[in-house]
């Protein structure tokens, strides 16, 4: 289960399907998801997601390389048609949902830059995660908390509660570990009642980089802009490398 596979000690008595981590408590932070009692249906979805790859390798296939170029052209068509005011709305509503943050930094670039700049996209696209995240804490929190913890009790886990002293350590270990898609990550926070400030902070800090070389690599790729491509390249691989290294660096000087 990688990161939310450690067991946490409780440090007082479950309430409402959470318990209370104790403060500095590092095997605990690794984890959101304990006191496994039935096995999540993780086969049954592998074998769903093996079959949609499979599914999407034929496509392709049979499409070709022209076929796919085509396609991207119109769908970016598309996207500029619907305007920046539609995009970056969705780009707010539909990560929430569980689309990948991806598909909305890789084209913006492309499509938007020729009328608000690159810069104008950059700050648009960093404003739209801001709302996202500040959109799914309250899903996970708040609107869709009864249902989210009533599945999750049904498969024998609990969240355990996130308190202003020991935020920081698991927004680090949640946001910087590789691996949790990001809107498992927001839900899992908000679940966990994480504090809102510290949590659109940390969460914002570390989404950004990486949206920001996403959105100068697509822009680079869709134009053939191989240079821009590379820097886009370049932001990516070194924000990954700077958050790995603040997230050692913490953990270290945590021990």
């Amino acid at each position: 289960m990688g990161w939310v596979g450690a067991r946490c000690s409780v440090a007082e008595k479950p309430a409402a399907g959470l318990t209370v981590l104790r403060a500095g408590e590092q095997a605990g932070v690794m984890s959101l998801l304990l006191s496994q009692k039935k096995k999540l249906p993780i086969a049954l979805l592998g074998v769903g997601g093996l079959a949609v790859g499979a599914g999407g390798f034929y496509f392709l296939s049979t499409m070709g390389l022209q076929g796919l170029g085509e396609m991207i052209n119109t769908a970016m068509a598309v996207l500029r048609g619907l305007g920046p005011w539609v995009f970056f709305f969705a780009m707010t509503i539909l990560p929430a949902l569980g689309a990948p943050m991806f598909a909305f930094t890789i084209p913006a670039g492309e499509a938007f830059a020729g009328q608000m700049g690159l810069v104008g996209v950059i700050v648009a696209a960093l404003v739209a995660i801001a709302l996202n995240l500040a959109l799914t804490y309250w899903l996970a929190r708040y609107a869709l908390r009864p249902l989210l913890t009533r599945w999750l009790t049904r498969y024998g886990y609990s969240i355990p509660r996130v308190t202003a002293k020991n935020a920081l350590s698991v927004l680090l270990v949640v946001r910087l570990t590789p691996g949790p898609p990001y809107s498992l990550q927001c839900f899992l926070l908000g679940l966990a009642e994480t504090p809102f400030r510290i949590y659109m902070v940390v969460s914002w800090l570390a989404v950004s980089p990486i949206a920001v070389g996403a959105i100068v690599l697509g822009e680079g790729l869709f134009k053939g802009n191989y240079k821009a491509a590379v820097m886009g390249m370049g932001l990516l691989v070194v924000a990954s490398i700077g958050l790995q290294w603040l997230r050692k660096k913490y953990h270290t000087r945590e021990s």
